[in-house]
């Protein structure tokens, strides 16, 4: 337990330093700052493994599933990868959401901060029943593994029309329960106009955002508990992916229509933990056949992605 407090500290102190300090005055967020801050989460994320091998080594921590040290470290890195990796899905999604409430630069890393602190909490709910679930009703492997290879099926037949926030039900609904105005007053939620309170385009855009991220999570939660069922790996895996989610939105904001056969990479990934899951109880695949397979779906993706000389956006 008081490894969980802890490492909850942790982020929190990283969360009140980055709001608090690093951005405490809303500023257009750079190429050059966000690679910097996109560096660091990646370089914090990888190094956490070499945590997870002495919390493991040392018996500091619950370790439900009796994992060796090498092994939970290999998990938590292809878990999150995993939850990387299906990050990109999202930046495509939060970016429409930015375009379409016409949401300036500048106060776009405001919406991210909340809209992460919100999706850590989700993530926390999900990420508790979905193991309770597996724990508790073994076969709910199946399920799972079945729902991701639907889900890897759809990306590849369907032709979804694009994203439109303002069509969105989480939208339409929220225009009948309270006041929403266009006007913004710096980076506030809410605003007076006259004796009524309206919400700004930053509300809006921040609770589609959070709704928009559990949709995500439905697909990303089952495909890390095909790596793992134990509780902190999938959490802290989780977490490292979201927190490092917004800096690699910055970063990569302006060329995301060069990461269109990303699209391939998830595919396979998808298909991949979802047969790792439906088979759990007949094979264990080793564990670096799983980070391996990942990793180099990714990076075939990134690849093809850059040396395609037509890029489309897809999304």
């Amino acid at each position: 337990m008081m490894v969980w407090i802890i490492f909850l500290l942790g982020i929190l102190s990283f969360l009140a330093l980055d709001l608090g300090v690093f951005n405490k005055n809303a500023h257009i967020i750079s190429v050059k700052e966000a690679s910097m801050w996109t560096s660091i989460w990646v370089t914090l994320s990888l190094l956490f493994s070499l945590v997870i091998y002495w919390l493991y080594s040392t018996g500091k921590i619950d370790n439900p599933d009796q994992l060796k040290p090498t092994g939970a470290s290999m998990k938590y890195l292809t878990g999150y990868l995993i939850e990387l990796s299906l990050s990109i899905d999202n930046i495509f999604v939060i970016a429409v959401i930015f375009g379409s409430f016409r949401i300036p630069q500048k106060y776009q890393h405001r919406v991210l901060f909340w809209g992460i602190l919100g999706a850590i909490i989700f993530r926390a709910l999900m990420i508790f029943f979905g193991v309770a679930l597996i724990k508790k009703f073994s076969f709910t492997t199946y399920i799972f593994g079945a729902f991701l290879i639907f889900t890897a099926i759809r990306m590849v037949v369907s032709k979804e029309k694009p994203f439109n926030p303002k069509k969105s039900f989480v939208y339409r609904n929220l225009r009948k329960v309270m006041p929403i105005t266009s006007h913004m007053q710096g980076q506030k939620f809410f605003i007076k106009i006259k004796h009524i309170t309206a919400a700004t385009p930053l509300f809006i855009a921040l609770v589609v955002i959070e709704f928009t991220d559990i949709l995500f999570a439905l697909d990303s939660v089952p495909a890390i508990l095909a790596i793992t069922s134990d509780p902190f790996l999938v959490f802290s895996s989780n977490i490292f992916a979201i927190l490092g989610l917004r800096s690699m939105y910055f970063f990569l904001a302006n060329m995301l229509n060069r990461f269109h056969h990303l699209k391939y990479s998830l595919v396979a990934i998808l298909s991949f933990v979802g047969i790792k899951l439906i088979l759990a109880h007949y094979y264990t695949f080793p564990e670096w056949v799983s980070l391996g397979f990942i990793g180099i779906s990714l990076l075939i993706g990134i690849l093809v992605s850059f040396l395609d000389k037509n890029p489309k956006n897809d999304q």
